[in-house]
């Protein structure tokens, strides 16, 4: 198989505009510190699968906002589209219409041995899937892009991840699921991934949160 693509789709950590949904008893500041931990996270973890994978892996992010210090040597793309369907649909046209997998940043529990596994189910299968518990998806892989695969489908509710592998189905591609994981959408959801992944950046930014103390 051609060379792989693993990239992370993200929101530059930016007080405000980032995992408000932690607001309260998070403060703005507090949401965006968590928020870039995660995102430090999943950046490590994906520069360990491609030490993992058996074959060149290019590693990327596709960003609503401005690169920070956060990154590293990934290529930077900008998102473009309206909804999250779209901004899916064209990262994968953007990063070149190959084998790719794209992450969201909810996730900092993810390894690089997690990723590795999901791209190398890439080779078998059309695409994959990384479900989470609450109904979405925190990964999707797709052995070649075309927009007909996530354009329409309704993202951000509890059935995501039934409508995504609906359309996949329909399409006539073979799909592998990667691990079940808790996506970080809610404070009981962040305490819940820091006590399961205490090695983190996310564990040790959310440890120093007043509401974590509590």
């Amino acid at each position: 198989m051609s060379a792989l693509t693993l990239a992370v789709i993200a929101k530059a950590p930016v007080a405000g505009r980032v995992k408000t949904r932690l607001c309260p008893p998070c403060t703005p500041t507090e949401a965006a510190t968590l928020a870039e931990a995660a995102l430090r996270d999943t950046l490590a973890a994906m520069a360990d699968a491609a030490r993992l994978a058996g074959h060149a892996v290019t590693r990327a992010i596709v960003l609503d906002g401005a690169p920070g210090a956060w990154t590293t040597d990934e290529r930077v793309i900008a998102q473009r589209g309206d909804g999250l369907d779209e901004r899916l649909a064209n990262a994968f046209t953007d990063l070149e219409g190959g084998p790719a997998l794209i992450v969201g940043m909810d996730t900092p529990q993810l390894t690089g041995a997690m990723l590795a596994d999901a791209l190398a189910a890439l080779e078998h299968h059309d695409a994959v899937l990384g479900p989470a518990a609450d109904g979405g998806y925190w990964g999707i892989g797709l052995r070649r892009a075309d927009p007909r695969t996530l354009v329409g489908v309704p993202m951000s509710v509890d059935h995501t991840l039934a409508a995504q592998r609906a359309r996949l189905a329909a399409l006539g591609l073979r799909v592998a699921d990667a691990a079940t994981l808790v996506d970080v959408d809610t404070i009981e959801d962040a305490a819940h991934v820091a006590a399961a992944a205490p090695g983190t950046a996310f564990a040790r930014a959310f440890s120093r949160l007043t509401v974590a103390a509590a």
